[in-house]
């Protein structure tokens, strides 16, 4: 199959028009009381009203190839690309040559035009909607330096700034995710005002042997492993593990979705494998070392969202498994990474923990509705179900915990949060407080659902004496926003913050930009993108690690416009939400999932 990189899809889908108000040249407006996109404050006693920022309005845009109203399927090739087939070719035998031939037959033949054509692809894992405009894939590009900056560059920021998201290397043969996309990291260097951008694949063992093989030979967690289909899938890779033509034993993951830095490594991960270090060069460039198991200390999978203490500096994390008990294990990790021992959590069945939160003295993890039950495949359905019987609950349990029975589960009613945004103790009360953004329908992201998803910011209270458990919306229900990726200050994780900087997911999936909410007021100042201008995670960068004031620093955020197909990093000063510079970049960068900030002196000591 040829390599999947051309330069954007000039689809629009009639489900994700753009909502987000016209801006103004960067003016403050108050938001009025009674406007259909306010923010209407919790208490209404001596609060001013939500502040919305703009940025100038972008050029008029060209037209759109409207996308189907009724989901196709992508064609089948059965041959790749010459034009683009790589030189490199596998090194197999004529036994394994005519078994891959055999089985790429199978898949062409059978799978494809005959399990998979009769039935229509959901607009959740349909190609033409999935990877449909900026979420289409792009190339990789070398580091282009001496970028155009509009404004200036704050002083104190010099390092890079690198963000993970979904590139399909190879076109779909079949179903097809967002979240099913080979990695990708996007870096922006910084150094003395001037900035640099490079963007290159994660060189995953998954992605390396596509590239040799020159097809998708391995299964697609989401967008392919449905009904029958799916398993038959999953015996063709199986069929082509035993003659020889894949090796999965070194791992199938994508490594696309989180980025951390810890012991003096950035790792790029994703839940379905180890994470994969990657090494920042002088030169601004992005080179992959290896598969990083921590010495051989780690030798499953972890959650792309592992957690930084910012005062012990250990990592926490998690990881869990679909198939074979223990479905959920904790670890951490010092600084100078030793792991602990694995610490088996009992679960009754496998379930989707994309996240979880750290306190000074507990982890907190959730064990919610969305589960994972592979036998609905048999019966045609997704594996990935919504289990609305199930009680929803969460754990607490000690960081230095010697086994689960330290665990204290308080249920939480109707509650799914993919991601969540801090966690503190409060002793006066005996209360563990959790801020996420609670998700509806639950598993929305994962099925086609006809209703509206909605990402609601809540304040989650377990009480530590009682077992129960308090659960009420940040924001105004009746000015609710949807709220999904951010963080706050990372120097407050674990402990009591005022301020989370998250992503306005409106119109979802897109992201019109980002909010400014006060955690203890209800308070929201929010930072509009500007028309047909939309972007991703906001990230969170303080000015100095002992700052007074915690929204004393700069918010990072990739942007694209979609009328002039131009992508830029904006930089905006936190405490007062105005724009301080804009960062042209030299190609398009799809939208994607999280980053993180490494200081130029950390890149001093990088492994």
């Amino acid at each position: 199959m040829a390599t999947y990189v051309p330069n954007v899809y000039q689809i629009k889908s009639p489900t994700l028009q753009h909502t987000a108000s016209s801006s103004n040249n960067g003016m403050i407006h108050q938001t009025k009381p009674n406007c259909a996109n306010s923010i209407k404050i919790l208490q209404k006693s001596n609060r001013p009203a939500a502040a919305t920022h703009h940025c100038p309005p972008a050029a008029p845009s060209p037209s759109y190839i409207q996308t189907p109203s009724r989901p196709i399927r992508p064609k089948q090739t059965k041959k790749p690309n010459r034009r683009n087939k790589t030189d490199n070719r596998p090194d197999w035998n004529l036994f394994q040559q005519m078994a891959a031939a055999s089985l790429d037959t199978i898949e062409d033949a059978f799978i494809s035009n005959i399990l998979e054509k009769s039935q229509p692809l959901p607009k959740t894992t349909d190609p033409t909607v999935q990877i449909a405009g900026n979420f289409a894939p792009v190339t990789e590009q070398p580091p282009k330096h001496n970028l155009p900056v509009t404004g200036q560059i704050p002083a104190c920021l010099n390092g890079v700034y690198v963000r993970n998201g979904a590139n399909p290397y190879m076109e779909p043969s079949a179903g097809h995710h967002l979240f099913d996309g080979d990695g990708m990291v996007h870096a922006v260097s910084i150094q003395n005002g001037e900035a640099s951008y490079a963007c290159r694949f994660t060189e995953t063992a998954r992605l390396s042997q596509e590239r040799v093989i020159g097809r998708p030979v391995f299964p697609k967690a989401i967008g392919e492993l449905h009904g029958h289909s799916g398993i038959a899938r999953l015996l063709l890779f199986g069929a082509r593990g035993l003659c020889g033509l894949v090796d999965p034993s070194h791992g199938t993951g994508v490594a696309n979705a989180g980025l951390v830095y810890f012991n003096n490594r950035l790792l790029a991960m994703s839940e379905d494998d180890l994470p994969y270090h990657v090494r920042i060069t002088q030169t601004g460039d992005l080179v992959t070392v290896r598969r990083h198991d921590f010495d051989r200390q780690l030798s499953t999978a972890m959650i792309a969202h592992p957690k930084i203490d910012p005062v012990s500096k250990e990592m926490f994390s998690l990881s869990y498994d679909v198939i074979n008990k223990p479905y959920l294990k904790y670890f951490h990790i010092s600084p100078e990474g030793k792991k602990s021992p694995d610490i088996e959590i009992p679960l009754n069945e496998p379930t989707m923990i994309h996240d979880f939160a750290i306190t000074d003295n507990y982890i907190i993890v959730p064990d919610q509705q969305v589960v994972f039950k592979l036998q609905e495949m048999i019966r045609g359905g997704s594996p990935v179900v919504l289990d609305k019987e199930k009680m929803s609950r969460f754990g607490i349990l000690p960081k230095y915990a010697s086994d689960a029975s330290e665990m204290r589960w308080v249920d939480v009613p109707d509650c799914f949060c993919f991601h969540f945004w801090n966690a503190w103790e409060e002793p006066e009360t005996d209360e563990v407080v959790v801020i996420g953004s609670c998700m509806t329908p639950a598993d929305s992201i994962f099925n086609e659902s006809d209703k509206m998803l909605k990402s609601v910011l809540t304040e989650i209270r377990l009480n530590l004496r009682t077992g129960t458990s308090i659960r009420r919306p940040v924001l105004s229900s009746t000015d609710q926003i949807n709220l999904e990726v951010g963080m706050v200050n990372k120097n407050k994780l674990g402990r009591k913050s005022q301020y989370a900087y998250l992503a306005i997911a409106e119109p979802w999936p897109k992201v019109s930009g980002f909010a400014k909410v006060d955690l203890l007021t209800g308070n929201v100042q929010r930072f509009i993108y500007g028309e047909s201008k939309f972007g991703g995670e906001p990230y969170f960068l303080s000015r100095e690690t002992n700052s007074e004031r915690e929204d004393d620093g700069y918010i990072l955020s990739y942007v694209h416009d979609e009328q002039a197909s131009e992508s830029e990093l904006l930089i905006i000063n936190a405490t007062d939400m105005r724009l301080e510079a804009t960062v042209k970049l030299p190609s398009r960068v799809p939208y994607g999932f999280h980053g993180t900030f490494i200081e130029s002196k950390e890149l001093e000591t990088q492994a």
